[in-house]
């Protein structure tokens, strides 16, 4: 575990992320003075941040460095022409960014075990740090989200492990590479690969390019592990691969390392093979087959630092998922409301697959709000109705800045809403006793969740 070295004043650009959120925690924790500004200072993460006794400041001003920091760690949703980061700038302030700062002073001498991927990061990170706590290793952590088994995102931890969502957007204005370079990962968890952030990425290739330096700075005595059915991370493999791998899959007869077999219906239940032997059954309360891969991965790297599968089976039996993952957040005249954080195709269909298992023929109302930049230009225009199909109905909300329409002729059960009065009337209206309500957005979605809650129990 990293010891305390001289403290100083750090000062954090877009404090309110999780990730920047996460990283004040851990620098507080460490013996540092943090202060940091943001343009939302905001429940929960401020309420969180203020209990460190982190002064919040809202908003982007050049007088929030007349804290004098001896270090500026800038988040990489700023940029030049941002008022605060032009002062730093002007003044010749010292400066990085989050991704290398963690590096430096959270990571550098610890076994790192990232989670890389288009989806399930956050929960496959939050079930690697619960396995590795249940197994008493006491593991350091930073996750893009908050698992209801620690209820936080982030935390230093008692031991050398340190597990990271390693997020492949960009790390700063000032470094284009992706953040997950920074890591240097012992062992890492590659869930899937699929074209997301057309903001930042031209292409699936520019995608594959950053997978594959991600890839050359694992070690040859760690251990990468992957899908044994993701063409998409065979080619990024494929580029070169200097560490020993292992394989997953959800496919009884697969002939991968680590497979999933006697999956139930709602995937509540299902064993664990290694090499063809049965380590245990999960039986849990999650949904989703995408879930059942992602706890694989999990389990695998878990091995990897010597936790047998027989106790990380017994871990995942009491894995109480992530906030935002399917969570239920209010029962009202017997209509369930969930939120989720679904918002790109694949992720918006098998959350749908996996709350049908669950219900079986019971109604499923999805809500969507397309709000990522990647929605707002249109890439996955012919694939996001369709990742609809599962819903007895969808309402979309249309977010300001969508370039694109969709074309709802094949798509009879699909409503768009520009207004949000409108989109809660409507639900209102159509959800009835027993139904399913899915709200999924990867922002705040204008408080729908409780809106709902408050007209429905009228």
């Amino acid at each position: 575990m990293r010891v305390k070295g001289k403290s100083l004043r750090i000062h954090i650009l877009g404090i309110c992320g999780t990730f920047m959120g996460g990283l004040a925690v851990m620098a507080k924790r460490l013996g540092h003075t943090v202060t940091g500004s943001d343009a939302g200072v905001y429940p929960p993460m401020s309420t969180q941040l203020e209990s460190e006794g982190i002064e919040l400041m809202q908003g982007y001003r050049a007088d929030n460095l007349a804290v004098k920091p001896d270090m500026v760690v800038i988040g990489n949703a700023l940029s030049r022409g941002n008022t605060e980061v032009e002062a730093v700038l002007s003044l010749g302030l010292p400066y990085t960014s989050g991704a290398q700062w963690l590096a430096e002073h959270v990571l550098q001498n610890r076994w790192v075990l990232a989670v890389a991927g288009t989806h399930g990061k956050t929960t496959s990170s939050s079930m690697l740090a619960w396995i590795l706590e249940y197994a008493g290793l006491k593991p350091g952590f930073l996750i893009g989200g908050v698992p209801l088994n620690f209820s936080t995102s982030a935390r230093l931890g008692e031991s050398d492990y340190f597990v990271i969502e390693a997020d492949e957007y960009d790390t700063a204005f000032f470094d284009k590479r992706s953040k997950f370079v920074h890591y240097r990962p012992k062992t890492c968890v590659l869930n899937n690969l699929e074209f997301d952030h057309a903001d930042i990425f031209e292409d699936l290739d520019a995608i594959k390019r950053q997978f594959h330096h991600l890839v050359r700075t694992v070690p040859n005595n760690g251990l990468l592990i992957s899908p044994s059915d993701d063409s998409n991370v065979d080619d990024v493999l494929s580029q070169g691969c200097w560490t020993p791998t292992a394989t997953v899959n959800t496919g009884a007869s697969s002939t991968a390392e680590w497979t999933a077999a006697n999956i139930t219906a709602g995937e509540g239940e299902f064993d664990v093979y290694h090499h063809g032997e049965l380590s245990g059954r999960v039986c849990w309360d999650l949904s989703g087959q995408h879930n059942v891969s992602n706890a694989l991965g999990a389990i695998a790297a878990a091995d990897h630092v010597g936790v047998t599968p027989d106790v990380a089976v017994k871990a995942l039996a009491e894995f109480q998922n992530v906030k935002r993952r399917m969570e239920v957040k209010a029962v009202v005249n017997n209509i369930t409301l969930y939120d989720d954080f679904a918002h790109h195709p694949t992720a918006i269909e098998s959350t749908l697959a996996g709350l049908r298992g669950k219900v079986g023929e019971q109604r499923i109302i999805a809500v969507l709000e397309p709000r990522s930049n990647t929605m707002k230009m249109g890439v996955h225009k012919a694939t996001l109705l369709p990742s609809l199909k599962q819903a007895d109905c969808a309402f979309i909300y249309m977010p300001e800045g969508m370039t694109w329409e969709m074309n709802m002729e094949q798509f009879p059960t699909v409503q768009l809403f520009k207004t949000m009065p409108s989109l809660i009337e409507a639900i209102e209206k159509e959800a009835k006793a027993n139904d399913h309500v899915l709200f999924m957005s990867n922002g705040g979605f204008g408080g729908i969740h409780q809106l709902v809650e408050d007209r429905l129990g009228e």
